[in-house]
């Protein structure tokens, strides 16, 4: 079960990884497709540098080891990116291509989250 569950991590975290890699390139580039989708869906265009530079230091954070607590805050910052990127393009009732791919790295960092080894979770404190 442990070697299982080891490797479904690594199988969907190297596929987060990648995910978010590449997408963090794209923005930090501020490719014109992905600057056009950005204004439409009514950002501004700094944003692309924020979140674009979060997710290399989110995948830094996940791919190495130890600390716990950094990784914790970069899968819930990987979250809150990806579900509000699902509700921008659903807000603005974009067909389902738009939504598939934030939607695929939600799915992703939740499985990734799920079945991270033991030595890559906060520690829990009972009183």
């Amino acid at each position: 079960m442990e070697k299982r569950n080891r490797i479904i991590y690594w199988i969907f975290t190297a596929w987060l990884a990648l995910g978010m890699t590449s997408t963090g390139i794209v923005q930090l580039m501020k490719m014109k497709e992905e600057a056009d989708m950005f204004a439409r869906l009514g950002y501004p265009e700094y944003l692309l540098t924020m979140i674009g530079t979060w997710k290399i230091l989110g995948v830094i954070a996940v791919l190495i080891p130890k600390f716990p607590l950094l990784k914790e805050w970069a899968y819930a910052g990987f979250f809150f990116c990806m579900s509000g990127a699902i509700i921008s393009h659903m807000a603005l009732g974009d067909p389902i291509g738009e939504v598939a791919p934030p939607l695929l790295l939600l799915v992703l960092t939740v499985i990734s989250w799920y079945f991270r080894p033991a030595g890559r979770k906060l520690a829990v404190v009972q009183i």
